[in-house]
């Protein structure tokens, strides 16, 4: 993936100007690390979330997503550019790699599996396999970013063009988000295809890169007053999404629904003004693509063949968790030591 390194530690300003692209960004890289141990904490949950604990902790951990998406956006602002193929590339091949390995693991669990090719064709181009559907989302999502600034233009009105091009797309994606639901049951939808269709929701997904995009043109994050009303407008946030999921109330969707957007929007502007900067967290999120697209082996192992559920939710969960973590950061390190540049790259690492 494209990444920049901000040219002091402690910048005036993040506004794109002071904020010139070089090699990686310690900070972007540390809130990816973060929010691949949230991906790998929502994957570790019992299912399905009856409990009251589990499903607040599930929805502290749903801004994971966000943040991936809402760092694509942020680099792509200071570099003032989308390279498509290179991006495109960097997703789709260590993807099809694992994809193969999954719908193997699939196969083999499920003797009834459909291998038409058709079938085959589409859970590949929508990641319908275990949680692959944030491949198609960014997929989408950065020839998205990649259509905005191309219609931005060059010359000194592009920077104001990109911007409202931007601001409309979150508008869109709230739309999108609000009514999503109410026409697809109108049509007498499933409920299995449309919480299919609500993870692949593209236009509310593209929202958290406008808003990446966003901050990183215009936002001032350095005052620690601002910070401390961002934290506390995002605890009152997350209180009322959690209440929504827990009481069921109105639209609790798990993604695309108003609440999830403040709470999520409001935890990326937090993570990125807090400027998170530790060396771990950063060497995992720079691997952070070749973990999500692995963990899920081991948290699916664990699932079918080890027997958790005999040692109850929390138990189970932490025995999980724990274990898909090392396992996983461990397979990082084995193949960056192991394999050669080219296969890192191939696998994601």
């Amino acid at each position: 993936m494209t990444v920049v390194e901000r040219i002091s530690a402690s910048p005036a300003s993040l506004s794109v100007p002071q904020a010139p692209a070089r090699a990686r960004d310690s900070v972007v890289d540390a809130m990816r690390g973060i929010a691949i141990l949230m991906v790998i904490g929502i994957h570790s949950l019992p299912q399905p979330l009856d409990a009251v604990w589990a499903k607040s902790l599930d929805a502290a951990l749903r801004p994971c997503v966000p943040v991936f998406l809402f760092a694509s956006g942020y680099l792509t602002a200071l570099s003032s550019r989308v390279p498509l193929a290179k991006r495109l590339r960097a997703a789709l091949i260590p993807y099809a790699i694992a994809f193969v390995a999954a719908y193997a693991y699939m196969a083999l669990h499920n003797p009834a599996m459909d291998h038409r090719i058709s079938t085959t064709l589409a859970r590949f181009a929508l990641g319908y396999v275990f949680v692959y559907y944030y491949v198609f989302v960014y997929v989408c999502c950065t020839i998205g970013l990649w259509l905005v600034f191309g219609a931005g233009g060059d010359g000194p009105a592009s920077r104001q063009r990109i911007a409202t091009l931007l601001i409309l797309s979150i508008g869109c994606g709230l739309l999108a988000g609000s009514y999503l639901d109410p026409a697809m049951s109108r049509l007498g939808t499933s409920e299995a295809l449309l919480d299919e269709v609500r993870t692949r929701d593209i236009p509310f997904w593209f929202s958290f890169v406008a808003l990446g995009a966003l901050t990183a043109m215009f936002a001032d994050l350095t005052d620690r007053g601002v910070h401390r009303l961002l934290l506390g407008a995002m605890l009152a946030a997350y209180a009322l999404y959690a209440a929504v999921r827990i009481f069921n109330l109105g639209d609790a969707a798990t993604y695309d629904s108003l609440a999830f957007f403040l709470y999520a929007a409001l935890f990326c502007i937090s993570l990125l003004a807090i400027q998170p900067k530790s060396p771990l967290l950063g060497w995992i999120g720079s691997g952070s693509y070749f973990i999500y697209l692995w963990h899920i082996f081991v948290v699916m192992a664990l699932r079918d063949h080890a027997g958790l559920r005999q040692l109850g939710g929390i138990a189970g969960f932490a025995v999980t968790c724990s274990v898909t973590a090392l396992v996983s950061t461990a397979a990082l390190l084995t193949v960056r030591q192991l394999a050669s540049p080219r296969i890192c790259r191939w696998l994601g690492a």
